[in-house]
């Protein structure tokens, strides 16, 4: 399964450096000089692979020069580009709190007493953190967004496939 850790974002300046927005944890290790990154655009399957030439902080994003990138044209020509790693490549985690995204997506959500509720869609990242986006049982559409915090996700059990949810009034209630 492919992990997203990085989207080119926009060409940045006329030498082809890339403004990357980053998705991953370990940007100085999954960004270094001389690593080679595997991408592709959106919808499409083909990988392509680039290293590494040099890479700095800017604004909030990661500028990367590439080989083979060398002027606005050619960085123009991969805006939109996601570099992927395969999940196997990751190592486990230490910590039995922490989960990758990858690891909580199809998981059944479901109450402490066993009332099933949905199945997490997708993990969403925002500047409040971490929610659960579940879709529904019974139901091909909608969604439900529930805080990822330990007060309302008590128990996160991957090995079994299920999340339990305490949710407070009123987060369940489609109004």
């Amino acid at each position: 399964m492919e992990l997203v850790i990085g989207r080119v974002a926009k060409s940045h300046g006329i030498r082809g450096e890339l403004a990357v927005d980053i998705r991953t944890d370990d940007p100085e290790l999954r960004f270094a000089v001389g690593a080679v990154l595997h991408g592709h655009k959106p919808r499409e399957q083909k990988l392509t692979s680039y290293t590494v030439e040099a890479a700095r902080e800017h604004s909030g994003r990661l500028l990367l020069r590439l080989r083979g990138v060398d002027d606005r044209t050619a960085a123009d020509a991969i805006r939109g580009m996601l570099f992927v790693i395969d999940t196997a490549d990751l190592p486990p985690s230490d910590d039995p709190d922490a989960f990758y995204d990858h690891e909580l997506e199809g998981l059944e959500v479901r109450l402490a007493d066993g009332t099933p509720i949905g199945t997490v869609n997708e993990v969403l990242h925002s500047a409040a953190g971490e929610l659960l986006s579940v879709r529904p049982e019974g139901q091909p559409s909608g969604e439900i967004l529930i805080p990822f915090v330990t007060a309302i996700v008590p128990v996160v059990s991957v090995a079994e496939g299920y999340v339990e949810i305490d949710p407070p009034e009123g987060l369940l209630d489609p109004e």
